[in-house]
């Protein structure tokens, strides 16, 4: 499975984020299973109770910086399917380089 989640304190009184979000990206990257943090969220591969092991370290690792947490998850969960943290992007890549065959001249 695939899973993309964002995790951060609100109750801070202080508009940045990032020293909390730090955190629990240093879980995630502790943890060995595949990864990618960007602006917004951070994806991580791996079997379910590994995956929702590692966010939930992430979640309690972004507690202290506020009186509460937000957590938002989304998950592509194709059992039996490994490297599609990489490979759907390269499916996708291909897909815009050809030409569409549906296309009509």
């Amino acid at each position: 499975m695939i899973l993309a989640f964002s995790v951060a304190p609100s109750g801070t009184g202080n508009a940045s984020v990032s020293d909390a979000v730090a955190e629990a990206v240093k879980v995630v990257r502790a943890s060995g299973l595949p990864h990618r943090t960007s602006s917004m969220f951070t994806e991580i591969e791996g079997e379910w109770h590994e995956v929702f092991d590692v966010v939930k370290r992430a979640t309690e690792a972004v507690l202290p910086f506020g009186s509460r947490v937000s957590l938002v998850m989304k998950a592509d969960i194709r059992p039996g399917f490994t490297g599609e943290l990489d490979g759907k992007l390269e499916r996708l890549e291909k897909a815009i380089e050809e030409p569409s065959t549906s296309q009509t001249a």
